[in-house]
């Protein structure tokens, strides 16, 4: 999670904010020697045996870019696509390539590998090589069409096809590299991205795109942990008025979900903001006192073997421009369809 101080600095447009990144910057060259390194090495590589779509950020942070992924995945599956997804299992104890199924244990493959095999219902390989977590994948399904990577933008050992980079309403923040802004990698040289997707927001100011799209999250429900029973948002109001809630979150960005649920009507007495993947224990479920408690989706799968009967889970889905699965095939696979 993003402490207030550091967001301040990278977000904030006062004068102080400016005076501290302004001090962090020397610390930035190792940010921008890392990501030249990393970029000259992504140039080396030879194009992949098949189309590889790496969906990623260029910010710290929570972007929207899972659900953005799935979205995606589905999408082109039900086009008659064989497709399949890497990430890099972060967060796991293990860091071997390997494949993940649905049913798998949270803290063993990562929290987002688990989510991302329950939600897309589509292979899944992880693994800190994300190459080596691709042919694990290609050589348990040698028939797929095409792979999406979840995140990897600077992951140098990973060919790639296609980059889609993701945005959302923080923008560049203060357009400084790591640690004197958000950013992981400089722009390139002449300012313009291949294709960018933007979480309900402009495209941020500095940034050109040869492609620009839209998408925004959009809430399903709320489901039960225990029971399955699903609810809208609207009969969850009415059936637990009055009640206390926590809401739980150890995403990127945290407030994205909290907001959410305030625009759903849904009032959190409490707001409990975790860091991103940190694991969660019975034990820190039996100290939240409220009598309901709502997290995300990729914390359910943390606390699938003891949350308790007041845990439910807000289900959300990316809906994206539909131009941009129509490019997606073209930049892919020439308009292919299976």
């Amino acid at each position: 999670m993003l402490t207030r101080p550091v967001m301040a600095i990278w977000f904030g447009r006062g004068p102080v904010s400016r005076v501290l990144a302004a001090l962090l910057i020397p610390f930035s060259v190792l940010t921008r020697w890392h990501s030249m390194r990393a970029r000259a090495a992504i140039a080396r590589h030879a194009p992949p045996q098949l189309p590889v779509l790496v969906v990623g950020n260029l910010l710290v942070g929570g972007t929207g870019k899972t659900p953005l992924v799935v979205a995606l995945a589905r999408a082109l599956a039900a086009s008659g696509l064989g497709v399949g997804l890497v990430c890099s299992g972060y967060g796991a104890r293990r860091q071997d390539a390997r494949l993940v199924r649905a049913e798998d244990e949270a803290g063993e493959q990562g929290d987002e590998a688990v989510l991302l095999a329950s939600e897309s219902g589509l292979p899944v390989a992880a693994g800190r090589r994300r190459d080596q977590a691709l042919e694990c994948l290609l050589a348990a399904y040698p028939g797929l069409d095409l792979v999406i990577s979840d995140d990897g933008l600077q992951h140098q050992h990973l060919a790639r096809t296609v980059e889609l980079v993701v945005f959302d309403r923080r923008g560049l923040g203060n357009g400084l590299l790591l640690p004197a802004g958000p950013l992981r990698e400089a722009l390139p040289a002449d300012g313009q991205l291949s294709a960018i997707a933007v979480n309900d927001a402009p495209a941020p100011r500095g940034v050109r795109a040869a492609h620009t799209f839209g998408f925004r999250i959009r809430a399903l429900g709320l489901a039960h942990m225990g029971s399955g029973e699903t609810l809208s948002p609207d009969a969850f109001r009415t059936r637990h008025s009055g009640q206390a809630l926590c809401a739980l979150a150890g995403i990127g960005e945290p407030t994205r979900f909290f907001d959410t649920l305030e625009e759903q009507g849904i009032h959190p007495t409490h707001r409990l903001a975790l860091a991103d993947h940190a694991r969660i224990s019975a034990s820190d479920l039996a100290a939240i006192p409220e009598p309901l408690i709502v997290m995300t989706a990729k914390d359910a799968v943390k606390c699938r073997g003891f949350a308790d009967d007041r845990c439910w889970i807000l289900r959300v889905e990316a809906e994206p421009d539909p131009q941009l699965l129509i490019w997606l095939q073209g930049a892919l696979l020439g308009n292919k369809t299976a």
